[in-house]
């Protein structure tokens, strides 16, 4: 499946920070910039490769949303403040215990990252919000909430290095409205993924690390990276194999490390576990020694930890 770097099958085309990233760590010399177009000439995938895209529960009443607009180029120090948006973020956020640091409500987690560096609050196309912050002292901790105006749907992102021995940084994306257990990025809009690769890059995020979704439910569940670092723009020269491989076998072993931690933990929002299971390193050293460590073993490693990483995916509680 290909994302933010190329095309996406009957969706269009995003052009943005992965893209750009490939080309910043291999010195190209041009500069890209996130956007997003229909593309009807894109290779088109087959449909059973198509994920089906998410559907969202309990659409949010347009008049109740309809004060964003007010906050336009503001702080969004000034918009978590309102208490109109407070008590539009009930109905936002699963009502669960998050690990920030320390076990919290996860309504309290986002309400510390959005009170870090703050953003001006960015409205496209007059319908697409985004509130975000750039950064925090506690943790590195910054993060956003993003909506769709018309179509009453929303989507929060806690994003910082936890120091509890989960796989770090991490990013998690939670909305009341998701009821799925399986997830992938390119399920989600595709204007809410124009909208984050604009905030990884001006938040200065890592681009490819272990993410997770939370739904209704309140567990917490790996959001998997389909996104292909290779794929391109027609219009646009390829970026080199070995930088854009590299990125897709960083993703690959963030989920499978992400998938890991889960399966310890049983999906709790605040997990904590010290390593990776004692399975998961013998399969590791299995994987490596078959596929070898260099750069001609890479297609290898990225093939083999996708496998695994579905294995363990599959026996997740639901």
């Amino acid at each position: 499946m290909h994302f933010f770097a190329g095309s996406i099958p009957k969706r269009g085309l995003v052009f943005g920070v992965v893209f750009e990233a490939v080309c910043l760590l291999a010195g190209c010399l041009f500069v890209s910039t996130a956007v997003s177009q229909v593309n009807e000439t894109a290779p088109q995938s087959s449909p059973e490769s198509v994920p089906p895209q998410v559907v969202f529960q309990n659409p949010i009443p347009s008049d109740q949303m309809a004060f964003l607009n007010e906050f336009a180029g503001r702080s969004t120090r000034d918009l978590s403040r309102d208490k109109r948006f407070k008590q539009l973020m009930k109905l936002v956020t699963p009502k669960t215990m998050y690990h920030y640091g320390s076990d919290m409500p996860l309504s309290v987690a986002i309400e510390n990252v959005l009170d870090g560096t703050p953003r001006p609050v960015e409205i496209r196309e007059g319908r697409y919000v985004m509130a975000s912050t750039r950064g925090g002292l506690y943790l590195n901790g910054r993060g956003f909430v993003w909506f769709d105006m018309k179509n009453g749907i929303a989507l929060g992102g806690v994003y910082f290095h936890p120091v509890n021995g989960e796989p770090t940084p991490t990013l998690a994306i939670f909305s009341r409205q998701l009821q799925q257990t399986s997830l992938s990025l390119s399920q989600l809009p595709l204007a809410f993924a124009v909208d984050l690769s604009n905030w990884i890059r001006s938040a200065q995020v890592k681009i490819v690390s272990p993410r997770y979704f939370i739904p209704e439910n309140g567990r917490k569940y790996v959001l998997i990276h389909d996104e292909d670092y290779c794929d391109h723009p027609a219009d646009a020269p390829a970026p080199p194999q070995d930088v854009c491989q590299r990125l897709n076998a960083e993703a690959a072993d963030a989920d499978l490390n992400a998938a890991d931690f889960m399966a310890q933990t049983h999906n709790a929002a605040n997990a904590t576990a010290w390593m990776l299971s004692p399975e998961q390193v013998v399969w590791i050293g299995i994987r490596n020694q078959n596929c070898g460590m260099g750069p001609m073993g890479m297609n290898c490693r990225i093939r083999l930890t996708r496998q695994r990483t579905r294995l363990i995916l599959v026996q997740q509680p639901k």
